[in-house]
């Protein structure tokens, strides 16, 4: 996969993995390159992210083979792109691990009844508990599809999954608006792959405790970017 670029399979995933999981420029992933005496364009770094982080990131998804908690906190986020607007959907188990997200051009119960069926897909199994905020359309949705799940709609116990919002409003800021909503549905879904494995969670552990988990996420990332190369 990495075989037609000038550049070897390690510079490549480290662009990759630092344009996803931190709240960098491409320009700034240049000078951070350059310092180690790496030349390289940003638009280089842009086809890179937008080549190989999709499949950097399913590869993630395929080897982590995560099982999601039976308590659930979904919510959406107003997204402008080229003057139009388009809903956000994301949902959050409560390990605050990213589920799925669903970028749609409405919000409706229409849109939330999408959402659901694929994380039903996804996942296999109905959530025991789903958390929203007040909005009509959660609850018309999850009473045709998700007929024995409770469901519990106050926006403080929703803070969760609000919070999980503010990567992806980084980078609307840092990109100076999202562009294209395919690409931005695959961008932000890879992301939030990323973020998955990488953001262990400085507060939970203790330093030594935590400097592991962050190396065994980081082999982790490095063995699903490397079948890349061996593609």
């Amino acid at each position: 996969m990495y075989k037609r670029h000038r550049y070897p399979c390690e510079i490549i995933r480290y662009a990759v993995m630092l344009y996803h999981r931190y709240c960098l420029s491409l320009r700034d992933i240049c000078e951070i390159l350059l310092y180690r005496n790496i030349e390289v364009s940003h638009e280089s770094i842009r086809e890179w992210n937008a080549k190989f982080g999709p499949i950097i990131a399913n590869n993630i998804r395929k080897q982590r083979r995560y099982t999601p908690q039976d308590k659930w906190h979904l919510d959406e986020m107003r997204v402008s792109i080229r003057g139009e607007v388009f809903w956000l959907y994301r949902a959050l188990d409560s390990n605050r691990e990213e589920l799925d997200i669903l970028l749609q051009k409405r919000r409706n119960t229409r849109a939330v009844k999408r959402f659901f069926k694929k994380l039903l897909k996804r996942y296999g199994f109905a959530p025991r508990v789903i958390i929203t905020d007040k909005l009509r359309s959660y609850g018309s949705a999850k009473r045709s599809i998700l007929r024995t799940t409770e469901h519990r709609k106050h926006k403080r116990l929703n803070n969760l999954i609000e919070k999980s919002h503010q990567p992806a409003r980084q980078k609307e800021r840092l990109m100076r608006k999202f562009k294209d909503p395919g690409a931005t549905q695959l961008f932000l879904s890879s992301c939030g792959h990323l973020l998955n494995l990488l953001k262990v969670g400085r507060y939970k552990f203790q330093a030594e405790n935590y400097r592991q988990k962050m190396k065994a996420a980081f082999a982790l990332y490095n063995e699903a970017a490397s079948q890349c190369c061996n593609a």
